[in-house]
């Protein structure tokens, strides 16, 4: 599939943009939740990873060249600020409230995000030329995505490699749906100390690790762009799987099984394992905003496709 041809957007359109950028910033608050699961359930996945692909040499070179306009327009500037200003209001207002919502009713909190993720799932699956090769490369991307989720974090030195290899791994996880890139600095160990490195403006910290994921993004970026434009289905398919798997992570109800004391000499869970509910209030309000979140997504997707199936049940042949 050839690279999306850039196009006029009206303001309505910048305004979903936004709004995309926004549910990407809200979800990469939560640890376990991918901001490229929001943008791949909301329609921008490609565009977004065309564009950060084309930040390369021409970029650059034009830059030099002081030609600013051309700079701009080569990196779909307006997708880029439309995008990225509603992720950054997003982080900016919504982090405390999230982190907040985390903190004291994390079940209907993951409730809410595992009704988006499925009806995501389920929206984006009937579009899928099913064959043997697909059902394949699902199996492939849901078992993963399931293996990863439920790795526990190891105790790895905080060097400036180490730092620049979790930041190349964690940013490529983040633009894939369905795999975290908080999470996988938490794995990897890094999570708490970058966390309290950017809070305390430990240079020496934060630059390897920005390093490592300006490198990561650019590199995977360009693997995801020549995957989706010569194997689009195969590649789809696959992203499905991720989404698939990750509904191990964010199953709403949970069972700690293991703490461990972080660099506060708190307790934190480590090893957690799925649980079936109990049928209380907090179940009945976490099923209620599931499908919130399954009807939300299911409807935008209908407005852009006109074809969402779970929709379609319910409109008069």
């Amino acid at each position: 599939m050839s690279e999306p041809v850039r196009k006029k957007r009206s303001a309505k359109e910048y305004a979903y943009l936004a709004f995309s950028g926004g549910a990407m910033g809200a979800a990469d608050v939560v640890p376990g939740v991918s901001g490229g699961t929001m943008a791949f359930i909301l329609g921008v996945y490609e565009e977004l990873i065309h564009t950060i692909k084309s930040i390369n040499l021409e970029f650059v070179r034009l830059l030099l060249a002081f030609r600013i306009r051309d700079a701009l327009e080569h990196v779909n500037w307006k997708f880029i600020l439309a995008l990225g200003g509603g992720l950054g209001t997003a982080v900016l207002s919504l982090a405390r409230i999230l982190s907040w919502l985390l903190e004291y009713h994390d079940v209907p909190l993951f409730a809410f995000f595992f009704g988006l993720v499925l009806a995501s799932i389920i929206a984006v699956s009937y579009h899928v030329r099913w064959k043997p090769s697909m059902v394949a490369t699902l199996v492939l991307g849901t078992l993963g995505a399931y293996l990863i989720v439920g790795l526990v974090p190891v105790d790895m030195p905080n060097t400036p490699l180490v730092l620049f290899l979790s930041g190349a791994v964690a940013i490529s996880a983040m633009i894939l749906p369905g795999i975290s890139g908080s999470f996988i600095l938490l794995i990897l160990g890094q999570y708490e100390f970058l966390l309290n490195s950017v809070r305390d403006l430990n240079i020496l910290a934060i630059v390897p690790a920005l390093a490592g994921m300006v490198v990561g993004i650019m590199l995977f970026a360009r693997i995801l762009s020549w995957l989706l434009k010569h194997y689009h289905q195969v590649t789809i398919t696959l992203l499905i799987g991720f989404m698939l798997g990750s509904l191990r992570r964010i199953w709403p109800f949970k069972e700690v099984l293991t703490y461990r004391v972080d660099r506060h000499g708190e307790e934190v869970p480590m090893l957690m394992s799925n649980v079936l509910p109990q049928i209380d209030g907090v179940f009945w309000l976490s099923l209620g905003l599931a499908v919130t979140g399954f009807i939300l997504i299911s409807v935008l997707d209908h407005q852009q496709s006109q074809s969402n199936p779970f929709i379609s049940l319910f409109k008069r042949p």
